[in-house]
C-alpha cells in the first residue's frame, strides 16, 4: 500500500471518529428534560457555585437583611423554573387546590427533587391559622458555608425560602416565606422555613370545604 493511500485512510478514520464525537456532544439546552438519571449535580460543584453566588451578592448589598433578601430573590428565580420542570416531568400531576396538598407537595416532591430526600417535619402554627413551618435538620445548602462572626445572624437558606415562595406563588398560594436557624441537639444547622399564607387563601379554603 502506498504512503499516499495510507495517509488517506488515516485521515478518513480520524475524520470519522471526530464526526462521531461531535454527534454525541449534545447541548444542555437540547437534553431531554424527562431524563433525570445521571444528571445530578455533584455536591462539590454545587457548594462551589453557591459560595461564589453568596460572595457575589455580599459585595452588592448593605447589611444582613439586604443579603438575605438578595438570596431570596435568587432562590425565587430558581423556584419558578423548578415548578415548571417538576410539572413537566410528572405527566400525571394535578394542580393542588388545598393548602395541605401544596405544602405536602413541597415537603416531599420538591425536597426530593432538590436534595434527594423529603424534609424532616411539616407543622402548623398553634398561634395563627395561616402560618406553617417546614424544617430540615441538616440542610444541604448551608452545610459547607462558614459564616463569619460579623454575619452570625445570616441564614443562607434564605435562598431555599425564595424557592418555596416561588412555588407557592406559582401554584396560586401567595405567601411570605423566610428562613430561620433553630438548632437542636445533634442538629446544629437545623433550619425552619416559615410560611405565612395570604389571608385570602384561608377564605378560599373555607369555600372549598
Amino acid at each position: 500500500m502506498s504512503s499516499m493511500s495510507q495517509t488517506s485512510r488515516i485521515s478518513s478514520v480520524l475524520s470519522s471518529s471526530t464526526d462521531t464525537r461531535l454527534i454525541k456532544r449534545v447541548s444542555i439546552i437540547e437534553r431531554n428534560l424527562n431524563r433525570t438519571r445521571g444528571t445530578e449535580v455533584g455536591l462539590g460543584a454545587f457548594a462551589f457555585l453557591f459560595s461564589e453566588m453568596l460572595q457575589y451578592a455580599q459585595r452588592r448589598v448593605h447589611g444582613i437583611q439586604d443579603l438575605e433578601r438578595k438570596l431570596n430573590d435568587f432562590g425565587y428565580r430558581v423556584g419558578t423554573r423548578l415548578l415548571e420542570l417538576i410539572v413537566w416531568r410528572d405527566k400525571n400531576s394535578k394542580r393542588e387546590t388545598r393548602v395541605l396538598g401544596i405544602l405536602y407537595f413541597i415537603h416531599t416532591t420538591v425536597w426530593k427533587t432538590l436534595f434527594g430526600k423529603q424534609a424532616d417535619t411539616l407543622e402548623k402554627s398553634t398561634e395563627n391559622e395561616n402560618e406553617y413551618m417546614i424544617s430540615d435538620n441538616d440542610p444541604l445548602i448551608s452545610k459547607y458555608i462558614s459564616v463569619p462572626k460579623e454575619l452570625s445572624e445570616l441564614n443562607c437558606n434564605s435562598f431555599l425560602a425564595g424557592i418555596v415562595e416561588a412555588i407557592l406563588d406559582g401554584s396560586q398560594f401567595p405567601s411570605r416565606v423566610t428562613a430561620h436557624s433553630l438548632p437542636i441537639d445533634g442538629f446544629p444547622l437545623r433550619t425552619t422555613i416559615f410560611i405565612q399564607l395570604d389571608k385570602e387563601i384561608l377564605q378560599r379554603e373555607d369555600q372549598l370545604k
